[in-house]
């Protein structure tokens, strides 16, 4: 039989203490029907708050019971979530959606993500078990209460889709191989190589950490970036992209990016986040919603990456050209950018591969080297380092590629000098070439980027000048690109 009520339950004090109705959009359940259906109702809210969680509600004796959870309903029963149990709300914010303002307790965009009917096999003050019939959310789960207001939600039906499951941890990015000129012919997609830091974001219950190429997490450095995964609520996904610095005309610039690199200090981390703040380029898609895309074809994980309309202050999904590349080729040199990517609309995302299926072109000559040693300055820079020795891998071996004198500032020898003093060694790290032999020799472990002119015949490079350190690579991936 339907439940009659003519005023506000007592249990909502709690709950209309804590808002003040004449600024907030949401229900006081002063003004409820008088007649609420027989059943049970529960709804699932997306609350975009100081930080984003859902809002499981069960109707239960003419109110809501509640419980933030902060990472979701978990789809399986691997995986335990957090729920704290909060006021309990009234039976109009069943079908509540709104923007609460900012200050009021709660204050954020709340959404309806789920809502259904509810069977209860045990509904005790420590344990809560039903089984929850919604749009998104089927299955039986339970709710314990562990201390003060914090409950577990565990799923105890088999997963809702059998197959899902997570991505591997490691994945490392699909790599483009350097070619001199652009290809040519049908089936190629075209974009622009961006000069920043390339990194895969892993999103799991509205959270995201970046991973870069050499396994290392760097999401607390680039704390702007964070809320990408409250964009993507309750999906998960594994994106690809790079974390690029523009200039005051809009350019990518990696010198700009190295002010951000090598941070550590919190309050610094903040100030430069405002100051200097990055944007997460976005051109690929691994994984979502449990399943890997990386078998389908480019053109395919492409175009749902473009349908997730991840474009935002600090995240964006730029334009790509199908055809022969010409228009991408011409913005790439008319903005003196490094240059471009072709990509086969057939390839499949192969990880930590490097293929012809992706294909780059440089509209100059710059690549990783490793450093081996450095020689001391003179003048100006007496007791600093006044070149960087330079090689790359072959066969195995660190092959000599010449010296870099230009292009530093002072942080940046400041920084190398901290970064290589713990590595120096007796003897040269070098297995052919020949280095000056007053040299400092170190261990070969810092990766830096350098713009020349052309390389010689022996395999060393002319007119070299130091762009940046990159420690996002690692040493042995570095080879010679030309």
């Amino acid at each position: 039989m339907a439940r009659r009520r003519t005023e506000a339950p007592e249990t909502l004090s709690d709950y209309n203490a804590k808002r003040d109705f004449s600024t907030t959009p949401e229900p006081s359940g002063e003004s409820a029907p008088t007649e609420t259906p027989a059943g049970k109702r529960f709804v699932v809210q997306e609350h975009h708050a100081r930080a984003l969680h859902w809002d499981l509600r069960l109707e239960r004796d003419g109110v809501l019971v509640s419980w933030a959870v902060p990472k979701g309903i978990p789809p399986t029963p691997k995986k335990n979530h957090l729920a704290v149990h909060t006021e309990d709300h009234p039976l109009e914010y069943l079908t509540f959606a709104g923007d609460i303002p900012a200050g009021e307790y709660g204050g954020g965009s709340m959404r309806v993500w789920d809502t259904g009917t509810y069977e209860v096999e045990k509904f005790e003050p420590n344990e809560v078990i039903v089984t929850l019939h919604g749009k998104r959310v089927e299955g039986k789960y339970a709710l314990i209460h562990t201390k003060d207001k914090n409950w577990i939600i565990h799923r105890m039906s088999p997963p809702q889709d059998p197959d899902r499951r997570s991505p591997p941890p490691d994945l490392q990015p699909m790599l483009a191989t350097l070619v001199p000129t652009p290809p040519t012919g049908a089936g190629w997609s075209w974009e622009l190589k961006w000069d920043g830091i390339r990194a895969l974001c892993y999103v799991d219950g509205g959270r995201c950490r970046f991973v870069t190429r050499n396994g290392n997490e760097v999401t607390r450095r680039y704390p702007e970036l964070r809320a990408l995964g409250a964009e993507l609520g309750a999906r998960d996904a594994v994106l690809d992209g790079e974390i690029v610095t523009f200039d005051a005309a809009g350019r990518p610039d990696f010198q700009l990016l190295q002010r951000r690199m090598h941070v550590d200090n919190e309050t610094a981390i903040r100030r430069l986040a405002r100051e200097l703040p990055v944007v997460y380029v976005l051109f690929d898609l691994l994984w979502l919603d449990g399943h890997s895309v990386m078998e389908q074809p480019y053109e395919s994980r492409r175009a749902t990456l473009l349908g997730l309309g991840l474009t935002g202050a600090s995240w964006q999904t730029p334009p790509h050209e199908v055809g022969d590349g010409a228009a991408t080729i011409e913005v790439s040199k008319r903005f003196g950018l490094e240059g471009v990517v072709a990509k086969r609309l057939t390839s499949p995302y192969r990880p930590g591969k490097r293929t012809r299926e992706w294909l780059k072109v440089k509209n100059e000559l710059r690549q990783e080297f490793v450093v081996g040693g450095y020689t001391l300055g003179a003048g100006k820079r007496e007791g600093a380092i006044g070149a960087l020795l330079i090689g790359y891998y072959e066969d195995g071996a660190l092959k000599y590629a010449g010296k870099v004198g230009t292009g530093f500032n002072e942080a940046d020898l400041e920084l190398l000098k901290t970064m290589l003093e713990p590595h120096r060694r007796e003897s040269s790290p070098f297995s052919s070439g020949r280095p000056p032999r007053d040299a400092v020799w170190v261990d070969p472990v810092v990766v830096v980027e350098v713009h020349f002119t052309e390389w010689t015949s022996g395999g060393a490079v002319r007119h070299p000048a130091f762009i940046g350190i990159r420690d996002d690579k690692r040493p042995e991936e570095v080879v010679r690109e030309g």
